[in-house]
């Protein structure tokens, strides 16, 4: 029985010599306290609260739709063009016409499903054509398009499908946040109380072998009389192994439990995250509650975060189907589009005949070409409507049908997690 002793002795001679690898600092924490750390330094927390900001930037992308467009480009050419008869306008064996093309535009949705765009253009082309009455030309003008559903796409579009999405996902990412706070903590408080246990449960073994050990001096001392036959000292020493092992697993579950409630509440990157042991200071306090089980099944199924986030899920199907409904209806586009142009540069004045002599020019500025646009003196414009509509069973009606059966589906989820909440409860 002794030879069976050794490795447990061993063991323990082996971890009394060679003690804590570092320097070892004992925190005392009460479970508020160790809660209030996780909160600020568990890495769980710290990612789930990452999740509201991310949604914020989708929502802020999704909104992005409606931000208006500035374009604007500049660009110059020259052509020159082999003379193929005598009616091509020019002397010599080619004519030169060159050009210095600049606009500007705007283009933006409109938060009705349609679109604008307005664009202004200027340009200056000179040309060596005989039969030109400009040379150099100037021309500017200035056009407005608007585009506007009448049906499909009035009420909801793309655009605001995906902002009231993003909404309700950031909505989402809140109840995430707080389902990984509210679990976290209840883990805290269940690690800390598990070191505690651990830690009384090692103090109680301690006290057995201290009492297996006084036993087994007593038992000695009984046989050295021998009032004890020498027999009885194998079943003490054997309780002493006994309880040394009972301690050294003990110790081992304290250790466990450390690692388990360190890993909640402290930041890994401190250097001494290892080495700080925790003492629980919070007395074991059992007090008997009374649970109105009517107002907890209450509480559990408006509070309770996972049902939150399926009655969200349930309103984003909504938005779905509200989008695919709309998408079903006739294609109805009213068409408005207006322009104006105006003219000028350097106008030559021509005698008779044909092309006739130039006998004299007259110039107008770029404000005269300007004023043209401003006094509407050249104005263009277009009234119409698109209608388009598919015969037959559409691809959106199809994604309907698709999306009410999903969204009976979820519903569905719902009142069977209602009905595991309450018998949780």
């Amino acid at each position: 029985m002794t030879d069976r002793r050794l490795p447990v002795v061993f063991l323990v001679l082996v971890l009394a010599a060679a003690g804590p690898a570092h320097a070892q600092d004992t925190r005392r924490l009460s479970a508020d306290d160790a809660v209030r750390l996780a909160l600020e330094n568990n890495l769980g927390i710290q990612v789930a609260r990452l999740n509201p900001q991310l949604q914020d930037l989708s929502v802020a992308q999704a909104q992005a739709a409606w931000v208006p467009t500035v374009t604007s480009s500049v660009q110059t050419s020259s052509t020159d063009t082999p003379n193929t008869s005598f009616l091509s306008g020019s002397q010599g064996n080619k004519t030169t016409d060159k050009r210095l093309l600049s606009n500007v535009g705007v283009t933006q949705l409109t938060p009705w499903g349609g679109s604008y765009a307005v664009g202004w253009d200027a340009s200056r082309a000179t040309t060596t054509n005989l039969f030109s009455n400009f040379s150099p030309q100037l021309r500017s003008s200035l056009s407005v398009d608007i585009k506007q559903p009448l049906l499909k796409n009035w009420k909801i579009d793309a655009a605001r499908q995906q902002v009231m999405l993003s909404q309700k996902n950031r909505e989402i990412a809140d109840l995430d946040t707080s389902q990984t706070i509210a679990t976290t903590s209840r883990a805290v408080r269940n690690a800390y109380w598990d070191l505690a246990y651990a830690m009384a449960s090692a103090a109680v073994q301690r006290q057995s072998l201290e009492l297996a050990q006084q036993s087994l001096r007593e038992t000695n001392q009984r046989i050295q009389i021998g009032t004890t036959p020498p027999i009885d000292a194998v079943a003490a020493q054997a309780e002493v192994a006994q309880r040394e092992e009972a301690v050294i697993v003990a110790e081992a579950a304290i250790d466990t439990a450390q690692d388990a409630l360190r890993a909640l509440i402290f930041n890994p990157s401190a250097p001494d995250f290892w080495t700080t042991r925790i003492e629980p200071s919070d007395p074991v306090d059992f007090r008997p509650i009374a649970v109105d089980v009517d107002g907890a099944v209450r509480r559990a199924l408006d509070q309770r975060t996972d049902l939150q986030q399926t009655r969200k899920s349930l309103e984003s199907s909504a938005i779905n189907i509200r989008f695919s409904t709309n998408q079903t209806l006739p294609d109805i586009t009213a068409v408005f589009d207006y322009g104006l142009t105006g003219l000028g540069g350097r106008q030559f004045v021509r005698g008779s005949g044909f092309p006739g002599p130039i006998i004299g020019s007259t110039d107008r500025g770029f404000g005269s070409v300007l004023g043209d646009l401003f006094q509407n003196q050249f104005p263009t414009w277009t009234l119409g409507v698109n209608v388009s509509y598919p015969v037959g069973r559409s691809q959106q009606e199809a994604a309907l049908a698709r999306l009410k059966l999903q969204s009976t589906q979820v519903a569905t989820q719902l009142r069977n997690a209602e009905l595991q909440v309450v018998t949780q409860v």
